[in-house]
C-alpha cells in the first residue's frame, strides 16, 4: 500500500513530513513531545544568554562611566587623595604624584601641617636617609617638584626637585641642614607669598621665580 505523506507544522514554524499513519503513532507523540522539550529549552537558554550579555554590557558600560567620573574629578580631589595617603602612610609610589600648576593651591592648604610622616616617595641618589618629615614641607616639596618639572630644572632626578625634602642654609660653607617649626613657618609663607602674589598672570611669567629666594632656604 502506498503511503501518503504529510507536512506537520511545528514550533517555530518548522514543517515535519510524516506519514498519515503517524499521527496516532506513540513514537510520534513522544518523539513530538521530546522536540518540544527540546525546543523551550533552547529557547530558554537563548533568553539566558542574551541575559547575561545585557549584564555584561551594562558592567563594563558602568566601569567606563566611573572611570571617566575619576578622570574628570577636581584636582583637589587628587591632592586630597594625595594627602591622605600620606598622613595614613600608605602612599606606596616610588615617585612624587604627576601634579601641575592647577594643583598649587590645593596643596597650599596644607603647608603648615606638622604632622610627621614616614613612608613617602625619597630619592633613592641621595645618600642621607630622612627617617621623617613634616607632612607640611613634604608638600612644599611637592610643589617644587611642580615647578622644577615646568622649567626642567637641572636640580630634577625624576620628579624629584632634589635629593631630600628638608632645607639647608645657602650661604653656609658647609652643608647645614635645617629642620625646625622655625624654617617650617618661614618657607611656608614663602611659597604662599609667591602663589598669591603670581596667581591671575599665566604661571609661564613666574615659574621661574625661585620661592626660596629672598629666604636663607634651599632645598638639600
Amino acid at each position: 500500500m502506498k503511503l501518503s505523506r504529510c507536512n506537520l507544522r511545528l514550533r517555530n514554524n518548522i514543517e515535519v513530513p510524516y506519514t498519515s499513519r503517524c499521527r496516532t503513532s506513540k513514537a510520534f507523540k513522544k518523539d513530538l513531545l521530546s522536540y518540544n522539550i527540546l525546543t523551550f529549552e533552547y529557547d530558554k537558554l537563548k533568553i539566558e544568554m542574551k541575559t547575561k550579555l545585557t549584564f555584561i554590557c551594562l558592567t563594563i558600560l558602568a566601569t567606563l562611566t566611573s572611570s571617566c567620573d575619576e578622570n574628570i574629578s577636581t584636582k583637589s580631589e587628587s591632592v586630597e587623595n594625595y594627602i591622605r595617603l600620606l598622613k595614613s602612610n600608605q602612599y606606596r609610589s616610588d615617585n612624587l604624584p604627576l601634579f601641575t600648576y592647577q594643583d598649587i593651591p590645593f596643596l597650599l592648604e596644607y603647608r603648615n601641617e606638622t604632622q610627621l610622616i614616614t613612608n613617602y616617595p625619597r630619592n633613592m641618589i641621595s645618600s642621607y636617609y630622612q627617617p621623617e618629615c613634616a607632612l607640611g614641607m613634604y608638600v612644599l616639596w611637592t610643589i617644587e617638584s611642580i615647578r622644577a618639572i615646568s622649567i626642567n630644572s637641572t636640580s630634577l632626578m625624576q620628579r624629584f626637585p632634589s635629593q631630600n625634602p628638608i632645607l639647608a642654609l645657602k650661604n653656609s660653607t658647609e652643608l647645614k641642614l635645617v629642620s625646625d617649626n622655625t624654617s617650617h613657618s618661614i618657607v611656608a609663607k614663602a611659597y604662599s607669598d609667591w602663589w598669591t602674589s603670581n596667581k591671575n598672570i599665566d604661571f609661564n611669567t613666574f615659574k621661574n621665580i625661585d620661592p626660596l629666594e629672598k629666604t636663607d632656604y634651599k632645598w638639600h
